[in-house]
């Protein structure tokens, strides 16, 4: 058994605020800190079920160099940088038998959820087919796209809904309910940590799959930016538009690998800023 845990930091337990997830701000190795246990308590989890299973341990926040590796559990490998084929969830291939999204948050208008935003500040929505995706439902259609379920997410109460609405018979951990953008009532770490085990466990050992989640191709995709400059550079990438007036550029991609494979572009086109 292969499994893929994608660990991001915002729906961490404890986390609200973003000197907590930001390299730059005082209270960043706390954070990281938090987040190195979670995905620790979920890797032990699956093995407590699966001892012999292989995990890949995605690093998912920010320049993907969040998660400390030296504390991370011994058993897994560590996918670790960026760029990278298939972004968060670095280490995705067809062999992959359930994929774990792990201190994941809401999307960006999805709220009141803790810290919510879809990929970076700069993508205010991404709509595939008409429906508005975030971090969640990108990373889960992705992951389908190849035939893998998504099977387990901890975050906020928001995130648990956001991924219930696409997969009902995912399982979920919420590790705290949000009040608000930067605020939430929040279980203890450590009890945080001890239901993430056992429902790792239970995921690995239920015997109903979970299916994965596919949109078939080919698919409009709308995405509206924060930057006007940053629609500029996406309409240098060919058949990409910009609607007549606004700041949403569009394409159409043959299935969602490619979908996906633009939004993460665009990711980065929006870190250029005008000189």
């Amino acid at each position: 058994m292969k499994i893929l845990i994608s660990v991001d930091i915002e729906g961490v337990s404890g986390i609200v605020h973003p000197t907590e997830t930001n390299p730059d701000r005082y209270d960043f190795e706390r954070g990281r800190a938090l987040m190195t246990a979670e995905a620790n308590a979920v890797v032990a989890g699956v093995l407590d079920a699966e001892p012999s299973a292989e995990v890949l341990v995605a690093d998912a926040h920010g320049t993907y160099r969040s998660l400390l590796p030296e504390e991370l559990d011994r058993r897994v490998r560590l996918v670790r940088g960026k760029p990278r084929p298939f972004g968060m969830l670095g280490g995705l291939d067809e062999d992959t038998d359930a994929v774990f999204l792990i201190g994941y948050h809401a999307r960006a208008g999805g709220g009141p959820g803790v810290l919510s935003h879809s990929m970076s500040d700069d993508i205010l929505d991404v709509r595939v087919a008409g429906r508005s995706l975030g971090e969640i439902g990108l990373n889960t259609a992705m992951a389908g796209h190849l035939g893998v379920p998504v099977v387990l997410l901890s975050g906020d109460d928001a995130a648990c809904a956001e991924l219930l609405a696409l997969v009902p018979a995912a399982a979920t951990v919420p590790v705290k309910q949000a009040l608000g953008q930067a605020a939430a009532v929040t279980l203890h770490p450590e009890v945080a940590r001890e239901r993430l085990r056992e429902a790792a466990a239970e995921a690995v050992r239920r015997t109903v799959p979970v299916p994965p989640l596919t949109i078939a191709g080919p698919l409009d995709v709308e995405i509206d930016l924060h930057n006007p400059s940053t629609a500029d550079l996406a309409t240098l990438v060919p058949g990409v538009s910009r609607a007549e007036g606004s700041r949403t550029v569009t394409f159409t991609a043959a299935d969602f690998a490619d979908a996906y494979k633009l939004v993460l572009l665009f990711v980065q086109l929006a870190t250029i800023k005008p000189r």
